[in-house]
């Protein structure tokens, strides 16, 4: 790979810095297509099953479809929260089959994915404060490397960036790991390999992308997990269950157990690391 192939845009602003929270997990890809919601919502699925007090945050504006993949019809979302008329902590809905909460995006509405700056620090802000009431929140950003999502990374713990071993798919993912480093945000990304045909393949395409980056940016993301390929992934979302319910059993649903396990680790890892500091 040639940095110019990887490459697509690097013309951006960073994110400015601000205050980083103790247990968001962002979850964020560069591009879409690559299953980042469906893991998502596994993720929260499996922190709670591990009994964990779970949020999972579309932050998807303006093509949520966390509420899609799970069969909802969300009285209130994000759009509530965005007009003012409602507080981040009244949108909150409970996920009973899951176990775990829920604020909801709006599909549809792509105007909410070029809100004001000042409106996006505000709810931001409040994402943080609610945060406090849970053990981990996860929050699943839209596809690419825009305004919204690298605010929502930088804000976060730990962001997750999925990918699939497509060439365009690390291509944006090396993209997305340029920009953040610009913004100082790269050193808190770990990646996660979705898709993977089989171990051996998954290891090859998380090389390919480490590669690139230590050979560019001098940069060393670690690897989360990697999900290996699973037909019934596409069962699940078409029934609109999630996997851990309709089939705990799966490779897929074990991978994404193992990779909560790992997340969690880390988190711990970072608070006993602020505490000594």
């Amino acid at each position: 790979m040639t940095e110019s192939s990887l490459m697509s845009d690097s013309s951006s602003s960073p994110a400015p810095a601000f205050r980083r929270g103790k247990n968001i997990l962002a979850v964020a890809s560069g591009k879409g297509g690559v299953g980042k919601t469906w893991f998502s919502i596994t993720l929260s699925h499996a922190l709670a099953r591990a009994g964990k007090r779970v949020l999972l945050f579309d932050g998807d504006l303006g093509l949520a479809n966390v509420d899609v993949q799970l069969g909802l019809m969300p009285r209130r979302d994000l759009n509530d929260v965005i007009r003012g008329r409602l507080g981040l902590e009244k949108v909150i809905q409970r996920f009973d089959d899951g176990g775990f909460d829920i604020v909801a995006g709006r599909s549809g509405q792509a105007s909410l994915s070029a809100l004001p700056g000042q409106r996006l620090s505000l709810l931001r802000d409040q994402l943080l404060d609610v945060a406090d009431s849970y053990d981990v929140v996860v929050c699943d950003l839209g596809a690419g490397v825009d305004r919204t999502v690298r605010m929502f990374s930088a804000a976060a713990t730990r962001t997750l960036l999925i990918t699939t071993d497509e060439p365009t798919s690390l291509t944006d993912a090396y993209a997305f790991i340029k920009l953040g480093s610009a913004a100082g945000m790269s050193r808190n990304v770990s990646i996660v390999v979705n898709m993977a045909p089989g171990v051996t393949e998954g290891e090859k395409t998380y090389r390919t992308l480490l590669r690139a980056c230590e050979n560019f940016l001098r940069l060393a993301p670690p690897m989360a997990g990697m999900i290996r390929l699973d037909p019934r992934v596409k069962d699940t979302i078409r029934h609109q269950t999630p996997i851990l319910t309709r089939s705990p059993n799966t490779e897929s649903a074990q991978d994404v157990e193992r990779i909560a396990r790992i997340v969690m680790d880390d988190l711990l890892e970072s608070r006993r690391a602020a505490v000594r500091a």
